[in-house]
């Protein structure tokens, strides 16, 4: 699948973050809670170092509660960092972070008077309602749509805290291709990037596994559909999305799922799980060795004998 999402300021977004790491005393990445995997930067464990890190992670009310519980565990576990999930429907729990960031970074040795963090997401994840509700005014622009902020500012937020806000970055290449696919489900990625027939087929297949139940419900289904293109067409059926003859036209219908997944209708859905990406990353990382293997023997030429 090819998406293209990497415009010129998110480059430019990529390499003043790095620039800036150097005086920053804590890092706050905010991850979307149905997709905590797919929606951390992953350069940022080596950019970080030894920074204290807490991952945020926003529109719990749209995710799996049990997900998340299990999320919060794997990345404090597997990552060291500490994790706080939220809702836009919590101000006072937003604001917590404020001392929760001055507790990890401790006290500050030398002349300094602040606390220097850096909050980070990709976009659309929800980054700005944050910033604004931290602040108690709005400072940061909010949307649906992905990549609002195309600047770096910064944001005194009281109590010595000063925060280096950063816009909603996405890097050049996903290793992951579900990850890909997950992003662009979420939202994370602007619609005209992809095909919606394409990513709608791969949120149906996992819908059908993990919820099947929420789908029929939602769509009014008398028995759960074999396969995505089953349930697409059962969805454009129940919506009227009909072309000449009678056939169901699935790039509306397409649209339907999505928009209803996202908007949370068919019920709250986490589309990744610790396991599964577990598992992922085990095929990501043979897939390299073997793409490597192959490349180094495609790079060997053979030694020519030349005979008098």
């Amino acid at each position: 699948m090819a998406i293209h999402w990497y415009p010129g300021h998110m480059h430019k977004a990529n390499k003043e973050i790095k620039e800036a790491l150097g005086q920053i005393d804590l890092i706050i990445e905010v991850l979307d809670a149905r997709i905590p995997y797919s929606s951390q930067n992953p350069l940022l464990s080596s950019l970080r170092g030894n920074k204290p890190c807490i991952k945020v992670l926003t529109k719990s009310d749209l995710a799996d509660p049990d997900l998340t519980q299990q999320w919060q565990a794997w990345l404090e576990q597997e990552q060291g960092v500490k994790t706080l999930s939220l809702t836009s429907e919590q101000p006072e729990r937003m604001r917590h972070l404020i001392d929760m960031s001055r507790k990890m970074i401790g006290t500050l040795s030398g002349q300094r008077q602040v606390y220097n963090t850096m909050i980070m997401g990709i976009p659309n994840v929800g980054k700005s309602t944050l910033i604004n509700i931290l602040a108690g005014k709005m400072i940061a622009k909010t949307g649906n749509e992905p990549a609002v902020t195309k600047s770096q500012q910064r944001i005194n937020l009281g109590d010595d805290v000063v925060l280096y806000d950063t816009p909603g970055v996405l890097w050049p290449k996903v290793e992951n291709e579900s990850s890909m696919y997950r992003l662009a489900v979420s939202g994370a990625v602007k619609d005209t990037a992809f095909e919606y027939e394409d990513i709608a087929f791969f949120a149906a297949e996992y819908l059908l596994e993990a919820y099947s139940d929420s789908l029929m419900e939602r769509y009014k289904l008398e028995k759960c559909p074999q396969n995505e293109l089953e349930l697409i067409e059962a969805i454009g059926r129940k919506r009227g999305c009909l072309r000449g003859g009678g056939r169901i036209d699935l790039d509306k219908a397409s649209k339907i799922l999505l928009t209803e997944l996202r908007a949370c209708k068919i019920g709250r859905i986490t589309l990744e799980s610790p396991k599964m990406i577990e598992k992922e990353l085990i095929e990501v990382k043979l897939k390299a060795e073997l793409k490597k293997e192959t490349q180094g023997k495609k790079g060997k030429k053979k030694k020519r004998v030349y005979r008098p």
